[in-house]
């Protein structure tokens, strides 16, 4: 996992605590609890490969729908100049990730119970991970951006399917995909993932 980052005591003890919490409100399967790291902070750090190349030391990051608090609480843990703002209309979840947030002392994490539609602020960074197909996430995540800012989206391979359905959506908001990052999850199988950057 040395590519993306380093498992120390911080990441330790989320883990612990995230497990804790799981055990109460099923935020991910049992099945993928022994898969925590390579399949759900591994991912949501991918995100490294985008900050590094883009030269993003600091910023405001809106993850919506981050359910059990992926990837926002994990880019909280890494990266404390990122202001991250987790966003899910379920309660149940951002309850989970508050109780997260505050066993772990998060200062640089937040959180909102809301649909994306409801929302006025805009931010630098807009993240989704397993929430909608690209054409409708987008339609959420692009008016939410700042002129400058970028959405970043986790996919799957299957997703350069879905950037065909998309064109639409982009073009009414006048936005374009600028890049797609490849990465593989460190799991016995080939696990190929990808972040596609949408900007203006």
């Amino acid at each position: 996992m040395d590519r993306l980052f380093k498992i120390n005591s911080d990441f330790e003890e989320y883990k612990r605590v995230f497990l804790e919490e799981n055990s109460k409100h099923n935020l991910i399967s049992k099945n993928d609890e022994k898969y925590l790291f390579e399949k759900h902070i591994y991912d949501s750090l991918a995100i490294k490969l985008f900050f590094e190349k883009y030269g993003i030391e600091s910023a405001e990051l809106l993850d919506i729908g981050c359910g059990g608090g992926f990837p926002s609480v994990p880019i909280a843990i890494e990266y404390k100049n990122i202001k991250v703002t987790g966003l899910d209309s379920i309660r149940k979840k951002i309850n989970s990730v508050n109780t997260i947030k505050e066993k772990l002392n998060l200062t640089n994490l937040s959180t909102i119970c809301d649909r994306a539609e409801n929302i006025k602020n805009k931010f630098d960074i807009v993240t989704s991970r397993a929430v909608a197909e690209l054409g409708k996430i987008s339609g959420y995540a692009l008016p939410l951006l700042k002129k400058d800012g970028y959405f970043v989206a986790y996919k799957s391979k299957k997703a350069l399917e879905e950037l065909k359905s998309a064109e639409k959506t982009l073009k009414r908001f006048n936005a374009k995909v600028v890049d797609i990052i490849d990465y593989t999850l460190p799991l016995d199988e080939v696990y190929e993932r990808n972040l596609i950057i949408i900007g203006f």
